[in-house]
């Protein structure tokens, strides 16, 4: 029982909303780009893939890090959800994807934009000024804020 408990505290990132959002939305990119042509399996179905994935991951890979850095990889996850917007609008274009299935994707993608900048926000609130902050602390509180 003791290890479970430890277990589920050992990846934070595992209790967030945010990164359920976005493994929600890596799996609509698989959905979506099963119905490309097979010539684009190793093309922009991949590369939209790739940016899905890598939303997730950054905010995973960040989560292990101190506040600062996890910022910075946060605002790398939304570097990532702005490649998907462009991706998505070129699928349209190419008539791989829907007018429906592209505001599907964008609405998923603000949402996800704004989530990762309330934890930026929340994050930032957590420094204190004229005071060495404890990162682990902080970090821990803005990480139980944004749960």
């Amino acid at each position: 029982m003791e290890t479970e408990k430890q277990n589920n505290l050992f990846f934070r990132f595992e209790d967030l909303r945010l990164y359920h959002k976005a493994l929600d939305y890596v799996s609509w990119v698989y959905s979506s780009t099963e119905l490309f042509p097979d010539s684009e399996k190793n093309g922009i179905s991949a590369k939209f893939i790739n940016a899905s994935q890598s939303i997730a991951i950054y905010i995973a890979e960040g989560s292990a890090r101190n506040k600062s850095q996890f910022i910075v990889y946060l605002k790398m996850a939304k570097t990532s959800i702005r490649e998907c917007v462009v991706l998505s609008a070129i699928c349209q274009k190419l008539n791989f994807l829907s007018e429906m299935s592209v505001e599907e994707s964008k609405t998923t993608l603000i949402e996800l934009t704004k989530m990762i900048g309330a934890l930026i926000n929340s994050l930032q609130r957590s420094e204190r000024p004229n005071e060495r902050p404890n990162e682990d602390n902080d970090y821990h509180s803005a990480i139980d804020t944004a749960i």
